[in-house]
């Protein structure tokens, strides 16, 4: 009783009596492309959904965030596709031109060569040759974990159609005044030799010095410190809050620069803290972006003193010294000039360093291209106050407002070979022309063009419509965008996040690049340690695909998945994954054994039992909670919610009561069978966007259909049966008291016990004969003596356990349970009968307490009814 309307035709195989992941999943994934089942249609009548996958880089390989962030855009793009959506999700890479030419570079070293021997045009050419052997390695293991990707349409950022996209926004900008070449504080990096974005530097605490250095001289002195001592040398002033009285005397003065020949200004900013140290800050504008803006705002020189490799440039006696050398000759100087007034090793602090080859970073002046962000960014703000752009959970919203909001103009230029060369050309007298993809190249002798490539994060921020044929109006274009779900990492807000919504509405006439952005946690260990690969933590999902099969990796990442909270990951988890997997395989393939089918109409409800009807009213309820679930990204609660139901309540409950209908054959046994084969049959298509090659396996078995990648989504039919509900929880209740007996008792499962069931005038007693299989209860003979009593439920269980049980033990576990219950009623009675808290408390508190003194009397009576019952030890 779903809305399940795809008629299927007789199933025609049987299944092995074991799923093994590895001969399945390989074969059946190629099938499905093969098929053409992920190829979408531009030309389609039905409403498109898209989702165009975050371009993993070109050197990657797959680690669990990838797989993580893969299955839930996966089981978005399978679930709408069974809804009848025209769905692409859509593939490809991104060119990741620091980490892809330091690849190619390492070959070189091994070679003894460098890129400079080969020169730039055939450096660029050899990493098309790499990329050609090498890269693209992660899109063959995102096959691997069964995502339903187009590959039709597979993307790569500097191929020739984005690479025309990347030219045509440039130039765009540029025109508008949103580009601009600029001298200002950047990230560089003295072993990749380029400046680097902010999300390529990793912090980390490192073991430095904290040196406290006296400037100037007799009355007009005053200490700094600083843990980059080499940077003295730039100098060119010191910074002290205006309202520091300690300094007054001092603004507007020159003060002598130790070390050198200069003197350097004091100067009044607001920037400083009066209260951190002793309220005095070095200022060197050409090495610190704090120092550049206070420079900025008092007209200060800007010193260069380091070279891009990190040597000091300035004469004297640390010229050609690298920056650490340099920092430990100097402080030896200072010493010597009785200059050093303190000294703190280790401390320790936040260093920048390079992502890619560990260096620390080094802020450094450069001249650099420049995208102006303000109004960029200010549109991408409104897009999601004025609810264009739905970020989820809601709460992250500030953390992207933060960002938005409070922008700095974005530095897109990098000093390397492989990437988007910027498409600015100068002319041999000073002339500055910009290229777009349809321009010609200026002719004649003497023009060049700019040598940087534009920053990796650029043509990114272009994938959603880039990938759609941007910039020209291409059909998938027409149907495809805007794309309805961005799903990424909360640690990437702010870096691709915010530059696609900028691209986006600048170049789509304010058309959002995407309708929601779905926010997940990072991925962590069991413990709740990051996994990096410096760590011993770190897991290639590979292996544990190897070892329990995708749908289990899958399950167990999904399972995890609660909006924008990180998720912890082990090896356990997975286990208890495949074995839910091997659960719903070895459940159906029973079930397909004993009747299950879905041949013919399901029976109306008079022909059905409480059972069938109860399972098909939980069934109806679980296809609308996933639904809620699915609409809300509540990943990890809808998996649950899966997991329950198949497991709980279809296999352990529902089978379970079955058994003896099925078992005795007839109406009933044909009548829950078709049940039976309706309820796996839509378990199997709610389970299938998360666990897609062990589901399609057994649905095209059990139903003959094509492939539940293309089969209908189920939906809820509004069909309920509270009064089924109720009856059959009576049921459970009653075999779980019993069980719970049965274990204290130390009674093994398969032990039969003799019993009296006393079910009359109840609504149980449709169900003894199912009691009594599940529980291992016999009838009562002709010699039955009661020696336990279990009152549940409105009914009575009576069990001989003559010679089985412990009775000194049952009397001390009903005491122990009898002291519980008396406690429970005299801490109520104590709280109804104080005036005081009856005057203050609310009327649903004081109902509630009145409830548990009922229930602890009920409890009383029940456990002293059972001692009574129990023989005399």
């Amino acid at each position: 009783m779903t809305e399940n309307t795809q008629q299927q035709t007789a199933p025609t195989t049987e299944l092995p009596t074991q799923y093994t992941p590895a001969e399945v999943e390989g074969p059946l994934y190629e099938r499905w492309v093969e098929r053409g089942y992920f190829t979408a249609d531009a030309t389609s009548d039905k409403p498109p959904y898209t989702i165009v996958i975050p371009p993993p880089n070109v050197t990657g390989a797959l680690h669990l965030g990838h797989a993580f962030q893969v299955t839930l855009m996966d089981a978005l793009t399978r679930r709408k596709r069974m809804q009848g959506f025209e769905t692409l999700w859509l593939p490809g890479m991104d060119h990741a031109g620091i980490a892809t030419q330091n690849k190619v570079e390492q070959q070189l070293a091994e070679e003894g060569k460098s890129r400079h021997d080969l020169g730039r045009e055939a450096f660029v050419e050899r990493v098309w040759q790499w990329k050609d052997e090498y890269g693209g390695r992660i899109l063959g293991q995102l096959r691997r974990l069964g995502a339903g990707l187009d590959w039709s349409r597979e993307r790569f950022t500097m191929d020739e159609g984005l690479s025309k996209a990347v030219q045509k926004i440039f130039k765009d900008l540029y025109e508008d005044g949103l580009i601009y070449r600029a001298e200002r504080i950047i990230n560089w990096c003295p072993r990749c030799l380029t400046a680097i974005s902010d999300i390529e530097v990793e912090y980390q605490e490192d073991a430095g010095e904290l040196v406290s250095i006296r400037y100037g001289e007799g009355e007009d002195t005053l200490v700094v410190a600083t843990t980059r001592a080499e940077t003295m040398l730039g100098d060119t002033a010191v910074a002290v809050h205006p309202e520091d009285e300690r300094y007054k005397h001092l603004v507007g003065k020159q003060i002598k620069l130790p070390l050198t020949d200069r003197t350097i200004p004091v100067v009044a900013d607001e920037h400083v803290d009066p209260e951190f140290g002793t309220g005095a800050v070095k200022v060197t504008p050409a090495h610190d972006p704090n120092d550049f803006e206070i420079g900025r705002r008092h007209d200060l020189p800007s010193l260069t003193v380091m070279d891009e490799h990190g040597v000091i440039t300035v004469h004297g006696p640390f010229l050609g010294l690298d920056r650490f050398e340099a920092r430990s000759a100097i402080v030896g100087a200072l010493k010597e000039q009785g200059r050093i007034v303190a000294e703190k090793r280790p401390y320790m602090h936040s260093v920048g360093h390079c992502s890619r080859c560990k260096t620390t970073v080094e802020p450094r002046l450069s001249m650099q291209w420049w995208v102006k962000v303000g109004p960029l960014a200010q549109a991408a703000g409104d897009a999601v106050r004025d609810g264009s752009v739905d970020i989820h959970p809601k709460e992250l919203s500030k953390r992207y407002f933060d960002w938005v909001d409070n922008m700095h103009d974005w530095c897109i230029s990098r000093q390397l070979w492989w990437g988007h060369r910027i498409p600015i050309w100068y002319g041999p007298n000073g002339e500055v022309v910009c290229v777009g993809p349809d321009d010609e190249v200026p002719a004649g002798e003497g023009w060049t063009q700019d040598p940087d490539v534009l920053d990796t994060w650029f043509s990114s921020g272009l994938w959603p419509f880039s990938t759609l044929g941007w910039p020209e109006k291409t059909p998938d274009l027409a149907k495809f965008y805007s794309t309805d779900v961005l799903l990424t990492g909360h640690d990437i807000i702010f870096f691709w996040v915010a530059r696609m919504m900028m691209f986006g509405l600048y170049s789509m006439d304010g058309q959002v690049p995407f309708k929601t952005v779905a926010l997940t946690g990072l991925v962590r260990d069991e413990f709740g340690k990051k996994m990096s690969k410096s760590n011993p933590n770190a897991v290639d999902p590979i292996t544990w695909m190897d070892a329990y099969g995708s749908d289990a990796v899958r399950f167990t990442l999904a399972k995890g998945a609660t909006p924008g909270a990180d998720v912890p990951i082990g090896e356990d988890w997975v286990q208890a994954s495949r074995n839910f997997a091997n659960k719903i395989w070895n459940a159906t393939r029973f079930a397909m054994m004993n009747g299950a089918t879905i041949e013919g109409p399901l029976p109306d409800a008079s022909e059905m039992s409480a059972t069938d009807r109860w399972i098909l009213s939980r069934l109806n309820e679980t296809v609308a909670q996933v639904d809620t679930y699915y609409d809300d990204f509540q990943f990890a609660k809808l998996s649950e919610s899966l997991y329950h139901f198949a497991w709980d309540e279809v296999f352990a409950w529902y089978v379970e009561l079955s058994k003896t209908t099925f078992f005795a054959g007839g109406e009933g046994a044909k009548v829950s069978g078709r049940v039976l084969g309706e309820v796996l049959d839509v378990m199997l298509r709610l389970l299938h966007p998360i666990v897609p090659f062990v589901t399609d396996t057994l649905w095209t078995t059990l139903t003959g259909g094509e492939s539940l990648v293309v089969a209908e989504w189920p939906k809820d039919s509004g069909f309920r049966d509270e009064a089924a509900e109720k009856e059959i929880e009576l049921v459970q209740r009653v075999v779980t008291e019993v069980r719970r007996f049965r274990k204290e008792q130390g009674l093994q499962d398969a032990q039969k016990v003799p019993a009296r069931l006393d079910l009359s005038g109840t609504a149980l007693a449709a169900h003894e004969a199912a009691i009594r299989q599940i529980l291992r209860l016999q009838p009562e003979g002709e010699a039955f003596e009661a020696t336990a009593s279990l009152p549940v439920a409105g009914c009575t269980v009576s069990l001989d356990l003559s010679g089985t049980i412990d009775v000194a033990a049952e009397r001390k576990r009903l005491a122990k349970d009898l002291a519980a219950a008396e406690k429970e009623k005299a801490q109520a009675e104590a709280k109804l009968g104080n005036e005081a808290f009856l005057a203050k408390a609310p009327d649903n508190v004081v109902d509630k307490i009145k409830g548990r003194l009922a229930k602890a009397d009920e409890d009383i009576a029940r456990i002293q009814a059972q001692l009574e019952k129990l023989p005399q030890a």
